[in-house]
């Protein structure tokens, strides 16, 4: 039997828990993102909070745009002192 067909295809969603493996959080932090509608898309399949893999490294890569240590465009380093007016 060929070996390229006996394999299990890479896994597309993560349970709740494995989220939290994969994103290095508890996952009490998020059940509270869950339930304050935060955080990375989720949804239930069946009884399960499941996550999709490629949502999660796209909402990581924003999160990491959104602050000013990584995106340099928002550092106000970057900016020219404003004048107060008078």
């Amino acid at each position: 039997m060929d070996e390229s067909t006996t394999r299990m295809p890479k896994t597309a969603f993560l349970t709740l828990h494995k989220t939290a493996v994969y994103l290095g959080i508890s996952p009490n932090t998020l059940y509270v993102w869950r339930h304050r509608r935060q955080g990375s898309p989720s949804f239930q399949m069946g009884r399960r909070v499941m996550y999709r893999i490629s949502a999660l490294d796209e909402w990581v890569d924003r999160q990491e745009w959104a602050d000013s240590r990584s995106n340099p465009a928002l550092n106000p380093l970057n900016r020219k002192p404003s004048h107060r007016s008078s």
